[in-house]
């Protein structure tokens, strides 16, 4: 009898290929923006105040990449605790509603129709209800941006499982205390780090247009504010630019997160999160 073993770094390149291969697509799309930018700009003449060219942008961060980091970081904390407050809340409320429906009816139309209220409308309100140049303000406009999206998914996921998971549950006695942590936790997970992904962009974005409305000079928002002003807009846009680079590492962050944790889920391959 011969037993074949596969080998283990086969196997675990192949799983490094794969990814990579993922990523091949969005990086030759990225490559050919950016050559076409560049392009077009040279043919048709473009006025840097209008457009700055990438190669510019790339030179001004690199020159001043100590200040930009500098605020990119303090940007990135007020985004970071944001996200931290308005996703417990999201899911600490999709908790609530998902177990007292009767009071998720009478709270679920008061968050709708918060989220509903532009966030442009809501910063200068965090300015008055804050001090605008601490990042309190900030952080606010950030967690609310991220707990409606948080909260509809991980309510979602409480609520999607089927009632034959229950009944076995309650076949052996369980309370609720253990349906919730055997059944209902498991199964909204998956729909909770979906969430999750799409909070930490919306995060950086709220502290970023809080900050519009007054902050910290150390701020990324007024740096990028500042530099439009002057019509330093080559500046403005590789603030623009460690905005994306840190909303990236956010949401990568959350990413591999969910991997780790979320080994046993049989369906990430099809979500696209193996």
């Amino acid at each position: 009898m011969t037993i074949v073993v596969a080998a283990p770094e086969r196997s675990l390149g192949g799983r490094v290929g794969r990814r990579l291969g993922d990523w091949v697509p969005a990086l030759v799309v990225f490559v050919l923006g950016i050559v076409l930018w560049e392009g077009m700009i040279a043919l048709f003449d473009i006025q840097q105040f209008l457009l700055p060219r990438p190669s510019e942008i790339v030179r001004t961060f690199f020159e001043q990449r100590d200040s930009l980091w500098s605020a990119g970081w303090y940007t990135f904390k007020e985004a970071f605790w944001g996200f931290v407050i308005g996703s417990s809340a999201g899911i600490a409320f999709a908790v609530v509603v998902g177990r007292f429906q009767s009071l998720g009816r009478a709270l679920m139309p008061i968050a709708i129709a918060a989220n509903a209220i532009p966030i442009i409308a809501f910063a200068p309100i965090f300015n008055a209800w804050f001090d605008p140049l601490s990042p309190s303000s900030k952080i606010a406009v950030a967690a609310v941006l991220c707990f409606f999206p948080v909260m509809v998914n991980a309510l979602r996921g409480l609520t999607s499982v089927r009632p034959s998971s229950i009944e076995l549950m309650r076949s052996y006695a369980a309370g609720e205390l253990t349906i919730f942590r055997k059944v209902r936790a498991p199964t909204a997970l998956p729909f909770v780090f979906s969430a999750l992904k799409v909070a930490t962009v919306l995060a950086m974005i709220g502290a970023i247009v809080g900050e519009y409305f007054g902050g910290s000079q150390q701020a990324l928002g007024i740096q990028i504010k500042n530099s439009a002003a002057l019509f330093d807009f080559t500046t403005a846009w590789a603030a623009i630019m460690v905005a994306s680079l840190l909303g990236i590492a956010f949401y990568a962050a959350v990413a591999t997160l969910e991997r780790l944790v979320l080994k046993w889920d049989p369906t990430r391959q099809e979500r696209g999160s193996a």
